[in-house]
């Protein structure tokens, strides 16, 4: 009697979401995200990711209620940092190496963010899952090599470049494929970062 009285809606939707594991969780992840990558996000269906995971509607509707909050809870599962770990003891050579790291999985990433392209604009959820995801964690770790690069001596603190380095890193990787119907891959990538963001630097 008191247990039950004590279960509220909260520790009932608990109870739930306990009987799905974490891997049977990320193969529901997993499929959304690749079905968007092929199909577009407004073509995804719940029912068509329940019938290609092999479960039932109630299971992904119980868990996540929406196909919005689906597709946020699976963008947050494959949050990343790529360039985490990089640290020559180079700021160029640092740069360069985000720059290979950041055109492994270019094509990937620019073909995620086409298919969902207008769903960001009208759910903000999903747009701040999005940078949560892909983009934030990659920036606070390009920070930090930008940062050891100061405590170096490499560039000034006070270099106006230094703000917009990361938007240098990741317009190039939105851009290429509109302008040249191409991937940033990493060899592309690195001939960007010494002709383009080592210069703004002063870095020779």
């Amino acid at each position: 009697m008191t247990s039950q009285a004590a279960d509220g809606p909260e520790t009932v939707a608990a109870s739930r979401r306990s009987k799905i594991t974490r891997e049977r969780e990320q193969e529901f992840f997993d499929a959304v995200l690749e079905q968007v990558r092929e199909c577009g996000y407004d073509a995804v269906t719940m029912e068509g990711i329940a019938a290609s995971t092999r479960c039932s509607k109630s299971t992904l509707y119980r868990q996540w209620k929406t196909k919005p909050q689906f597709v946020a809870a699976a963008l947050r599962s494959h949050r990343r940092v790529r360039f985490a770990g990089i640290d020559t003891g180079s700021l160029a050579e640092d740069l360069r190496q985000a720059a290979r790291a950041a055109g492994e999985r270019s094509g990937e990433d620019t073909k995620l963010l086409q298919a969902l392209g207008h769903a960001l604009t009208q759910d903000p959820e999903l747009a701040r899952a999005l940078r949560e995801a892909l983009v934030a964690p990659e920036i606070a770790a390009l920070r930090e090599i930008l940062g050891r690069g100061v405590e170096r001596g490499e560039v000034r603190a006070d270099h106006p470049a230094l703000e917009y380095i990361p938007a240098q890193m990741f317009g190039v990787l939105r851009a290429r494929p509109v302008l040249d119907g191409e991937d940033a891959d990493p060899d592309y990538l690195v001939r960007f970062v010494d002709a383009a963001v080592l210069p703004a630097l002063g870095i020779a």
